[in-house]
């Protein structure tokens, strides 16, 4: 599970990177793993209305958007975004990073792809403000509904906190701690409870993948699901792209990861492989089955979609197999 956090706020230390880091850390001890992208430390450039992303679903702009965030923005359950006002809404910072993901939204709306985390992900807003007009928020909580929106995630609310000017204002706030405790318990409910599953085969290009987004697309609500390689490739499978796209499912912005890193972020309660056999680590008290899957690696599209079905066909078994066991 990952709960990521984007800092609009350039005054290191301030009142947003209290509240961001204080919800985060709370979200921590719910098992969550935390990332914070630093939109003021980041190279990312203002959209330049190009047009691409919304006929191809990509951008050509090479910056760190492309580089890890797109993919991190796929990969969390929970996203946060925290930014003093501006103009009565955030900064221009964290508002790049914003409209960079019409490519998001494009792949959504125009392209019509459903991406296999969008039924759990849950998108959350902190801010705060010096001045305390009425309609100090009202900007940028419209902005965050429609950025979360974009994004596919359920805008869950917002922790908004006025007369903040000075560098610690927020913490002599008499409910902030408590509000940000129970905001985050709210976040995580349901989420921090699932079943860990972890899919492994050898390059985590093509088989675990798929395992993997249809187990978050059908049972993220009762699955945290992630995959790794016992040898990881480069980069995904285009042709598995292709077959899951046929299927209305999005893979874009993914990258095969190792078993032992995935592992080391959080153990599973069971392993699944497809593949890669004895080179899966033996784990004490991680549960492990094998699933007989030919690796459909350097074979063409028809031998791909066979492949994709059966995988699909073995996660929809194996949810209704487990059935009352998942919370």
């Amino acid at each position: 599970m990952l709960a990521l956090g984007l800092q609009g706020s350039p005054r290191k230390n301030g009142n947003s990177d209290y509240l961001l880091k204080t919800l985060l850390q709370h979200l921590s001890g719910s098992g969550f793993q935390t990332q914070i992208i630093d939109t003021t430390q980041r190279h990312i450039e203002p959209c330049k209305e190009i047009g691409v992303c919304e006929t191809q679903g990509f951008c050509p702009i090479d910056d760190d958007m492309a580089g890890d965030i797109y993919g991190l923005l796929r990969q969390a359950d929970i996203v946060v975004a925290a930014s003093p006002i501006f103009f009565y809404n955030v900064s221009s910072q964290l508002k790049a990073l914003i409209d960079r993901c019409q490519t998001l939204w494009a792949r959504r709306y125009m392209l019509k792809l459903k991406d296999p985390g969008s039924p759990v992900r849950r998108g959350f807003l902190l801010s705060v403000g010096a001045t305390s007009g009425k309609k100090l928020f009202d900007g940028v909580e419209l902005t965050a509904k429609y950025f979360f929106d974009g994004i596919d995630a359920a805008y869950k609310g917002s922790l908004t906190y006025r007369k903040m000017e000075k560098r610690g204002d927020i913490k002599a706030h008499a409910t902030v701690d408590e509000e940000l405790k129970k905001a985050a318990g709210d976040l995580a409910r349901g989420l921090s409870e699932r079943h860990k599953v972890l899919f492994a085969c050898r390059e985590n290009a093509c088989r675990s993948q798929m395992a993997a987004a249809f187990a978050r697309y059908y049972g993220g609500d009762r699955l945290d699901a992630s995959c790794a390689g016992s040898r990881p490739a480069r980069q995904i499978n285009p042709v598995m792209v292709d077959a899951m796209q046929e299927k209305g499912i999005d893979m874009a912005f993914r990258t095969p990861q190792s078993i032992e890193s995935a592992i080391d972020r959080d153990t599973p309660h069971e392993i699944i492989t497809m593949g890669c056999g004895e080179e899966c680590p033996v784990l004490p008290g991680v549960a492990r089955q094998d699933w007989d899957l030919p690796d459909p690696a350097d074979r063409p599209l028809a031998f791909m979609r066979s492949v994709r079905d059966d995988v699909e066909m073995k996660v929809k078994e194996y949810l209704e197999r487990l059935g009352s066991r998942l919370p």
